[in-house]
């Protein structure tokens, strides 16, 4: 990014804040990351595989993603209805730089919580 563009994004209304704010909300990469493990899931088998997340809150996460064309929710006319969950076009393009993001997380994590306890003692 040259300058500009940095400048740009401090802006309340910049595309790039507008985007990444929307995905690094505590669920919506837990939700892409489930969703790429197994492909197609029904919202109670995500709802298990996320056990800390409230149903409410799975329910507003998928929203937004299919709102932002990140996933697709498909619905079958059954008795009773069934709703499935997989990643849209857009969202498999997304997952390799989630990917090396979750990667970077874990191979520097220890230190990372190092980091912050050795802060914290000295913060005291």
């Amino acid at each position: 990014m040259n300058k500009k563009e940095i400048q740009n994004a401090t802006i309340p209304d910049c595309p790039i804040r507008n985007v990444l704010s929307r995905l690094t909300d505590k669920w919506s990469l837990l939700v892409l990351y489930t969703l790429e493990q197994q492909k197609v899931m029904r919202f109670n088998d995500l709802w298990r595989n996320i056990p800390d997340i409230s149903q409410k809150m799975l329910t507003s996460t998928l929203r937004h993603l299919e709102n932002d064309g990140i996933i697709i929710r498909k619905v079958f006319m059954e008795v009773p209805p069934r709703v499935e969950y997989s990643l849209s076009n857009r969202g498999y393009s997304l997952m390799p730089h989630l990917d090396a993001l979750l990667g970077w997380g874990l191979e520097h994590f220890n230190d990372i919580i190092d980091d912050r306890k050795n802060n914290s003692k000295s913060n005291q």
